[in-house]
């Protein structure tokens, strides 16, 4: 197997051998994860395919099983269902051990600064592709969740993506060279800021935050259709329970 299959592979191994916990159940959310994984799949595979023909980004022959799909490695679709599978059982597990979603207050003024952030830097960087596109698209999804879906989860959301960033700098760094003499995956840095974080370009985080934010959207709108549909003489069973 590659080094990028291994990465997944490690990625994903913890948190889905605690998947069936007796107490955190997380399996009981596959209805609600899945589908939140396949419909980001349905928008970043193609934002991927597209930036890697265009250049922006590509990937290392030597670190890969030599299989592609939409001129994709076939690692990279697998990251699209570790890493997003791994975020959002921490996602669940802390809504089931931390009850009280203590970054509640903090989330409007913080995803109103980040939006002026990323516009600001969006608008003085439009050549720069990589840039631009994440930053810009993220901003406009932020937006969203604040004034048409008002959004009562972003708290608990940036509690996962904050706890997370620790296990993120890892395996993106595995990614890009970190451990490695030359890296899995490869930027041309005349399309993105230039700025790293040790080898991580500073934009994987925003990034990141957008497609942990979309399977986030997607995996709660599914548990509030459910909850909608119960008979109002039934209780509600929460679904970390």
């Amino acid at each position: 197997m590659s080094y990028y299959f291994w990465i997944n592979l490690l990625a994903l191994s913890v948190p889905l051998l605690v998947t069936f916990d007796k107490r955190l159940k997380f399996y009981r959310n596959w209805q609600y994860l899945f589908p939140a994984i396949l419909g980001t799949m349905l928008i970043f595979v193609p934002w991927d395919a597209v930036k890697t023909s265009l250049g922006v980004w590509g990937f290392n022959p030597e670190h890969l099983q030599g299989i592609y799909l939409l001129n994709l490695p076939v690692e990279e679709w697998l990251f699209f269902i570790a890493i997003p599978y791994a975020c959002m059982f921490t996602y669940h597990a802390f809504e089931y051990l931390i009850r009280t979603d203590y970054l509640a207050s903090f989330a409007r003024p913080f995803t109103m600064m980040l939006i002026l952030l990323l516009l600001i830097v969006a608008a003085i960087n439009p050549g720069r592709w990589y840039t631009f596109i994440t930053f810009l698209a993220t901003a406009i999804f932020l937006t969203l969740h604040l004034y048409v879906f008002k959004s009562t989860y972003l708290g608990r959301f940036y509690m996962m993506y904050f706890a997370t960033l620790l296990p993120f700098f890892l395996v993106n760094g595995a990614l890009t060279g970190l451990f490695t003499p030359e890296p899995v995956v490869w930027y041309d840095d005349t399309k993105n800021l230039g700025i790293r974080l040790g080898t991580i370009p500073i934009e994987d985080t925003v990034y990141g935050l957008f497609m942990l934010l979309l399977n986030t959207t997607i995996y709660e709108w599914l548990r509030s259709r459910k909850t909608r549909r119960v008979p109002e003489n039934q209780t509600v069973v929460h679904p970390v329970s």
